[in-house]
């Protein structure tokens, strides 16, 4: 063999060894597991306690079969579960809508954006001794979380019922302040949403967040007026950190969410006082 046929074969043989290399190369890539199941992730989501440990019982079983490892850590009241977020002591959580969080930056400068939605509780107006708005008496004291976000909505809740009227143009913010009308004159005393619920056998009515109306023992037979369903901006929602809504992990965590395994365990749990929102 001359040297001009042993140096073509020479190049022939190397091309042929990068080929297969490159082939190789893509083949792995091909067959690589997909990082959307974030295996092996570790997160921490924050929850409210009480029945929504019931659904997130169910979500981190969902989670573990995609790779992802949720602990759930559970708080007790609403102000919590974002501080503990932004300060990283969390990775997500999930308990508020879109009204509460945008306070919550406005207040407090968090750096949080929702992700995917859960479900819906229409607020409501309960009480243990009337049977409909218009026996409520004249004078009659009416417990309304102290919030912004839930504040406003339970006055539109005492609106849409004809007991108050709230000045024209008044946001989803509105306060007592803005009450401009009101013929029974009402007693209103604003409570911690955690409370106003417990409060109830000392008022002749109260607006409560329906997770809180549960926890206090009350039930749809008890609640006589309640806000609309259709076009609800109160959905709640997973949220995350800013910077990490595009994360992989953050991607299963919503999915691990929003399927029929978990619905079926919040129709259950939450016995149609909570819609899923998905």
């Amino acid at each position: 063999m001359n040297k001009k046929s042993f140096s073509t074969l020479s190049l022939t043989r190397r091309a042929s060894l990068a080929a297969l290399a490159i082939s190789a190369a893509a083949l792995a890539t091909l067959s690589a597991p997909s990082s959307s199941y974030a295996e092996g992730k570790s997160i921490k989501v924050g929850i409210m306690s009480g029945e929504d440990e019931d659904v997130w019982r169910v979500v981190t079983n969902e989670a573990a079969k995609k790779g992802l490892k949720i602990e759930t850590i559970t708080f007790n009241d609403y102000t919590q579960p974002n501080e503990a977020l932004e300060n990283g002591e969390i990775d997500a959580n999930a308990f508020q809508h879109k009204p509460y969080l945008d306070n919550q930056i406005k207040t407090h400068g968090y750096h949080i954006v929702p992700v995917g939605f859960t479900g819906v509780w229409p607020i409501g107006l309960y009480t243990k001794r009337y049977k409909s708005v218009a026996e409520i008496p004249d004078g009659a004291a009416i417990g309304l979380p102290n919030d912004p976000s839930n504040e406003g909505r339970a006055l539109r809740v005492l609106q849409n019922a004809g007991l108050i009227k709230l000045k024209d143009g008044t946001g989803i913010l509105a306060t007592v302040a803005d009450i401009t009308d009101n013929p029974k004159k009402l007693t209103v005393k604003e409570l911690d949403a955690g409370i106003v619920g417990r409060s109830i056998d000392d008022l002749d009515a109260a607006v409560i967040n329906t997770d809180w109306a549960l926890k206090s023992g009350l039930s749809p037979a008890d609640r006589i007026a309640q806000e609309p369903i259709a076009d609800n901006p109160y959905r709640n929602f997973i949220a995350v950190k800013e910077g990490n809504e595009d994360e992989e992990w953050v991607k299963t965590l919503v999915s691990s969410y929003q399927n029929d395994t978990v619905k079926a365990e919040f129709d259950k749990v939450y016995r149609g006082t909570g819609l899923s929102a998905y």
